[in-house]
Formats: structure tokens, C-alpha cells, sequence
């Protein structure tokens, strides 16, 4: 694991390391958006993780999907964010904060107008969302028109801006996971006869239109970018076409300089080798499934630049120490992943904090 120890540079950040916080949604956000109290506390105590990518923050009122997500689009989530960054900062880290716009994965109950989602198409994902009365179907959401799109954009962008007010270092902009961006690309998600639809240009179009507006606000050095090739989240399929669509994404999005590209790998590894080779700049690699052995294979070759670390970094605060010594590590608790208090949030022991408890 010689090299996940190696310095490196992105953006406008020096890593002490290959490893990264992974953006993981929690569900504890008060509910008009604004972060959660302990929010500040939970990402303060990941710090030795280096680059900290939060949960996903809405845009708009529209990009909202689940219950109690945080938002970055108002005064008040501004302020809230600020205490997040700032004690992020104190404790040494760095800290991007994900925009991410649900799309058609919402339900109105989960969202402060109560409308009916938005998406590239009158699709249905054809699966079920939590909602504050259990699990719902997810109703068939609107299709978005191209002056909608124009002001989807400027959402992005004003989002970002509000993540620079913040305090944040940069933003993920989260194209990934069956979200609104996903959609776009998605054959079966968008059926469009405009531009932003049918070929693999027209359905990477509001990819890189948001990618665009957001370097053009914040700058390429403080932009990251999330992708996850051939994964069916959110009832996403790519089709035939796919590969070839993220090559071309990728190419693209290269033009740009953004600080880094993040990869959700299930298993293409022809297609990743491609991305790498044309992807000049800092490539992330959040491989599913890997084991704590293989946590340094992608670095170790020199297919990634760093590893993203998800459920492991969520149960242990001091994962980095852990790591280095070798030591065993919290399991994480499912039940508290989403929503609640401290419990499964900012009560997992550190090491230190456990040999505390063993002397008295």
C-alpha cells in the first residue's frame, strides 16, 4: 500500500494521501435543508480522510428526493454549510460539497412545493421511494421543457456558487446513480426528439451544459464530476450505446481541466482502462464490492488516483488510523443509516476513544 500513503495535488487541494470520504446520503438535515446540527460534527471527525465529498445536496425545491436532505441553494443552507466547512477545515480536511438533483426519483410528499417530479421524459422509474407515510410508488414525472432545462442549469450553477459562500473547496456535480443527470443519459429514461435526446451527443448534452455553467462560476480547479457506467440504479439503462456514450462524455468533460473525474465502478473494466486513457486528470475509482486488501489495487497500478471510501469511512471516523495500524473496524449499523440523531452518525469509537474505555 507504499503508494495510497504518496502525496498528491487536485484542484486546489494537497492530499496527504489516495483515500477520499465517499458521498453517502444521511438523511438528517432539518426540513427546510439546511444541515442538521451534528452535521458539522460527523464530517470534523472524517478530516484525516483528506478530501470529504458530502451526501447530496438539492439544487432547487424540484431536485429534491428523499426526506431530510440537505439543499444548497439558500441563505439559510449557506449558513448551516458554513459551520460544516469550517469545522471540516479546523479539523484539517478538505470538503467538496455533492449538487445532486434527484429528477424522477422523488414524490411529492418528499419535496417542499409537493409537485410532481421532473425528468427528460414522462417515464416512470418503476420503483418504490420512502416517504414520511412508508414506501410509495413513484408517480411518472413531468418532462421538463427546453426552457425548464436552461433554468435546470442556472440551478447548478447558482448552487455552486452557493457552495463557494459556503466555504466549500469545490463541488461534485453527481451525474451518477439514476439521478436527474443519469436520466438524461439513460436510453430508456430518455425517449427526447430535441437535442437532448436520441443521439449519444443529444442525451450527453445536459451533462456537460451543467459542467460548463458550474466551471464557469467557480472555476474547472474547484469542479468534480460523478459518473457509474452500466449500473441500473433509479431503473436506469444505458443500452447498446452506453459505452461509447461515456467515452465520449469523457472526452468532453476532459476539455474542461475539472479538478477530477469520479468514477461508481460495477465492473467494465475495458471501458474504465478507456476512461483512464482519456482522462488526463485525477481519476477517483469507487469500486464496489472490493475488500480491504484491494483498497490500493487501482492506486497501485496506476488506474486511479484515489480511492473513495464509503460504508467503511461511516463507521469509522479514524478509518485512515485503522488503516495504518492495521487495526479492526466498527461494522457500520444499517438501521442508522438514514435519518435519526447521533445514534449510527457521530457515535461510532475512534480508536483511542475505545483503549479510553478498556483502562478505566
Amino acid at each position: 500500500m507504499t503508494k495510497l500513503w504518496s502525496k498528491t495535488k487536485i484542484g486546489n487541494m494537497e492530499l496527504p494521501h489516495r483515500l477520499a470520504m465517499a458521498p453517502m446520503t444521511r438523511s438528517r438535515a432539518q426540513e427546510d435543508g439546511t444541515p442538521g446540527e451534528l452535521a458539522a460534527l460527523y464530517y470534523a471527525q472524517r478530516a484525516s480522510l483528506g478530501l470529504l465529498i458530502t451526501e447530496g445536496a438539492q439544487p432547487s425545491d424540484d431536485g429534491q428526493g428523499y426526506l431530510m436532505t440537505p439543499g444548497i441553494y439558500t441563505e439559510k443552507h449557506i449558513e448551516g454549510w458554513k459551520k460544516v466547512t469550517s469545522a471540516v477545515h479546523e479539523a484539517g480536511g478538505y470538503i467538496y460539497i455533492q449538487l445532486m438533483h434527484a429528477g424522477r426519483v422523488s414524490h411529492p410528499d418528499n419535496t417542499p412545493h409537493h409537485r410532481q417530479p421532473v425528468a427528460p421524459s414522462a417515464i416512470a422509474p418503476g420503483i418504490e421511494t420512502f416517504t414520511a407515510t412508508g414506501m410509495q410508488e413513484i408517480p411518472v414525472p413531468r418532462e421538463l421543457s427546453k426552457e425548464e432545462i436552461q433554468t435546470t442549469i442556472q440551478d447548478y450553477r447558482k448552487a455552486a456558487a452557493a457552495a463557494i459562500a459556503a466555504g466549500a473547496d469545490g463541488v461534485e456535480i453527481h451525474g451518477a446513480n439514476g439521478y436527474l443527470i443519469n436520466q438524461f443519459i439513460g436510453e430508456n429514461s430518455n425517449t427526447r426528439t430535441d437535442e437532448y435526446g436520441g443521439s449519444i451527443e443529444n442525451r450527453a448534452r445536459f451533462a456537460i451544459e451543467v459542467a460548463k455553467a458550474v466551471v464557469d462560476e467557480i472555476g474547472p480547479e474547484r469542479t468534480g464530476f460523478r459518473i457509474s457506467p452500466g449500473t441500473p440504479l433509479g431503473g436506469i439503462q444505458d443500452g447498446e450505446q452506453g459505452p461509447e456514450l461515456y467515452r465520449y462524455l469523457t472526452k468532453e468533460l476532459a476539455k474542461l481541466n475539472l479538478a477530477y473525474l469520479h468514477v461508481m465502478h460495477l465492473g467494465n473494466d475495458e471501458l474504465l482502462q478507456d476512461i483512464r486513457s482519456l482522462w488526463t486528470n485525477p481519476l477517483l475509482v469507487n469500486r464496489a464490492g472490493r475488500t480491504l486488501e484491494n483498497i490500493s489495487v487501482d492506486i497501485d497500478s496506476g488506474l486511479a488516483d484515489l480511492a473513495p471510501v464509503g460504508v467503511w469511512s461511516l463507521a469509522n471516523p479514524d478509518f485512515v488510523e485503522r488503516l495504518k495500524a492495521g487495526a479492526p473496524l466498527n461494522e457500520a449499523d444499517p438501521a442508522t443509516f438514514y435519518g435519526g440523531g447521533s445514534k449510527g452518525y457521530t457515535d461510532y469509537p475512534t480508536l483511542k476513544e475505545l483503549e479510553h474505555q478498556e483502562s478505566k
